[in-house]
């Protein structure tokens, strides 16, 4: 594994989409409060370009229209933050698993051993998630900055090795 993430590379592009009711109404205002979604930014900006940032409500005609908008800029992956829990405006996974031609099933499992690790049962409450959808990887995350953390800290160091197999 460690000769293919060599030749892996080391810079991607990747898009940020941030689906919040509340953050959007504060987006709208040009308020900072996307926690979540700037610190995915912040800490992929270190090694990789950011090509698409947007915050939008809980909502699966837009959250579809999104990645497709993405899509076209050529990312090689594309971040959610939010909408992966059991509530009723929780749509992002009922909205992007059936675009999934291959599911990452490891990245929800993983995440989800790490969160209970962190806040016990509680962690079933995630339904994080992860897949390849036209040649690009979509990677689903809870809202709050505690889980995307955890979440990046999964990731980060296999971007490049994803992209890499992707595009094999």
């Amino acid at each position: 594994m460690e000769e293919h993430k060599q030749k892996s590379p080391k810079s991607i592009k990747f898009g940020v989409i941030t689906l919040s009711d509340s953050k959007y109404r504060d987006f709208l205002e040009s308020k900072t409060t996307d926690v979540s979604g700037n610190l995915i930014v912040d800490t992929l900006k270190k090694e990789h370009e950011l090509v698409f940032y947007t915050v939008i409500p809980d909502s699966s005609e837009l959250l579809l229209s999104t990645v497709e908008d993405i899509k076209e800029q050529n990312v090689d992956v594309i971040i959610t933050t939010g909408g992966t829990g059991i509530g009723v405006r929780d749509v992002t996974i009922e909205t992007l698993k059936p675009l999934f031609e291959k599911e990452l099933n490891g990245f929800g499992e993983i995440f989800r051993y790490e969160s209970y690790k962190e806040i016990g049962t509680g962690a079933l409450l995630s339904r994080a998630t992860a897949g390849i959808y036209k040649g690009t990887i979509i990677i689903s995350m809870p809202g709050s900055p505690n889980a995307v953390q955890t979440g990046l800290n999964i990731i980060s160091p296999e971007l490049g090795h994803l992209v890499k197999h992707v595009h094999e």
